[in-house]
């Protein structure tokens, strides 16, 4: 009788969970969405701008690169976006972000979505004690976040619109040679998650999805993880599709591919067993150790 319970308790449980992160993405819903999309020259954030680009939508792309940046412009008008800005420009510089969101809402009279995908380079590699580095990566990948985000805020919520952040992995559970992307990410999540909390008491109605991404076959990350990570890569494509549809299914927090979910549910269970895992999932050269150290 005790394992029928269990096990009826196990599929209760199991039936909320799916409830609760069911996907009602509809992409008719995205026909002449107003959407910003930064870090949108490559990668997940070129993709991103092809999905809200076949359901008709409005875009406003930006990135540092200008060339890269009009090869997906034309891609985007030519897959079926309605209007397609750019804005070229570096995360690092707040100047140069300030006229971003300025850009989007002079180009389409509002905003609906703001897809905050960029991130600066770092390398994937142990500590090395370069704490210049790691200040200017919180100003990109953190601090910009935060920027824009206040700046779109009263636009998003005339319209009940929303904030999808992407983040990682590595945001929710300390990874090797990540100590300062995982750092930002993990700050990501503590602002952006308290912000949902202070929207919600003030009847705000703008959404916040965080993105919650695992081993995406990007370029530049295949280019830093190999000989290092012993895990399969996920396509950018069907990544940045699950981004489009958390974001226009206001859930509160997607996971992608299928093993990050459960990664971030155990993460507390047997800490001891998931050092252990952890440490032997990545490649590692003695000599890589920082003498200094």
């Amino acid at each position: 009788m005790g394992y029928k319970m269990k096990g009826s308790c196990l599929v209760a449980f199991v039936a909320i969970i799916v409830y609760l992160y069911s996907d009602t993405f509809d992409p008719e819903s995205l026909v002449n969405a107003r959407v910003l999309v930064t870090g949108a020259s490559a990668g997940i954030g070129e993709e991103i701008a092809y999905h809200y680009a076949r359901a008709g939508a409005n875009l406003v792309l930006t990135a540092r690169r200008e060339n890269v940046l009009i090869t997906v412009r034309n891609k985007c008008l030519k897959l079926g976006a309605k209007t397609v800005s750019m804005v070229v420009a570096d995360m690092g510089s707040s100047e140069d972000r300030n006229g971003v969101v300025e850009k989007a809402i002079a180009d389409m009279g509002g905003l609906d979505y703001l897809v905050l995908n960029h991130i600066g380079y770092t390398p994937f590699q142990m500590w090395d004690g370069d704490v210049n580095h790691t200040r200017w990566l919180m100003e990109v990948n953190f601090l910009s976040y935060i920027h824009l985000a206040t700046k779109a805020l009263p636009y998003l919520a005339k319209s009940r619109g929303s904030v999808i952040v992407l983040s990682s992995l590595t945001g929710k559970i300390a990874t090797p040679y990540t100590t300062s992307y995982g750092a930002s990410k993990f700050a990501l999540d503590g602002f952006f998650s308290s912000l949902r909390h202070e929207l919600g008491m003030k009847g705000i109605p703008v959404s916040i999805t965080l993105c919650i991404l695992g081993l995406i076959d990007t370029q530049s990350a295949m280019e830093k993880v190999k000989d290092k990570i012993s895990m399969p890569a996920y396509p950018a494509h069907d990544a940045a599709l699950a981004v489009v549809s958390a974001g226009a299914s206001r859930i509160e927090e997607m996971y992608y591919p299928w093993y990050v979910r459960p990664l971030c549910f155990f993460r507390e269970w047997f800490p001891q067993s998931r050092a252990w895992v952890m440490q032997r999932s990545y490649q590692y050269k003695p000599e890589e150790t920082v003498a200094s150290l």
